[in-house]
């Protein structure tokens, strides 16, 4: 395979330790506007994946007798 395939086969330019530094940068960063919107944008979401994949429960409904 030449060099030219496994470059655009590639990611672009993020890699696992540029994440890395990107999460341990944001957790230090002395903006805690940008922080808190990102903390409270993520448990949002986790709190919608909660509600969507718990949605097929339903506590009202009587139990079977066993």
């Amino acid at each position: 395979m030449s060099a030219a395939g496994k470059k655009a086969i590639a990611a672009p330019g993020y890699g696992v330790v540029e994440w890395i530094s990107t999460a341990c940068r944001l957790a230090t960063d002395r903006n805690d506007f940008r922080r808190n919107i990102l903390v409270n944008l993520g448990l949002f979401a986790a709190g919608v994946w909660v509600a969507r994949n718990l949605s097929d429960l339903d506590l009202m409904s009587p139990q079977p007798i066993i």
